[in-house]
């Protein structure tokens, strides 16, 4: 039987939030992010949220297997329609569906909460990452040619967008 749901998150939910997004800074594959977050610092980014851009979690067997937001693009009034996206999975669980059950109840909250695109930014090798969000209708946009620094060296980063309407 499946069992998976998926919620917006909750206060009990910050401790499984943090670990995860510290799997994705360890791991190198999802955020220029070099230091593992506090859970102090993991509750302070999700208490001081604007409604509308929810945060959801995915849960199966009573754990959270991964999380996902969408976030402000621009706090200029022209980009209210487009939502940044971050999707973050247990490295457990991916390649096992959690990321695609995210990002297809995310949408739906896009698209009632009137927004009319999504964007990402991701690692040019993260391929299992572009291949979910190739599956979901997103297309790459372009490359930033050393965007960050991450380790030490210059890391670039892939745009992608999708488009609601």
């Amino acid at each position: 039987m499946d069992s998976w749901t998926i919620r917006k998150v909750q206060e009990e939910d910050w401790p499984q939030i943090q670990a995860i997004y510290n799997q994705g800074i360890e791991d190198r594959i999802a955020t220029l992010e070099e230091q593992p977050k506090s859970l102090e610092e993991v509750k302070a980014w999700l208490q001081q949220r604007p409604s509308r851009y929810v945060v959801l979690v995915t849960i199966y067997e009573g754990e959270i297997r991964g999380w996902a937001s969408l976030n402000p693009f621009s706090h200029r009034c022209a980009y209210t329609g487009v939502a940044d996206l971050s999707v973050y999975v247990d490295r457990q669980w991916r390649g096992r569906g959690v990321g695609s059950r995210l990002l297809t109840a995310l949408e739906a909250h896009a698209r009632t909460h009137d927004f009319y695109k999504i964007v990402l930014y991701t690692f040019p090798f993260n391929e299992l990452g572009q291949g979910l969000y190739r599956k979901h209708g997103f297309h790459e946009v372009g490359i930033f040619r050393n965007q960050g620094i991450l380790d030490g060296r210059f890391v670039d980063v892939m745009a992608m967008e999708k488009l609601l309407t």
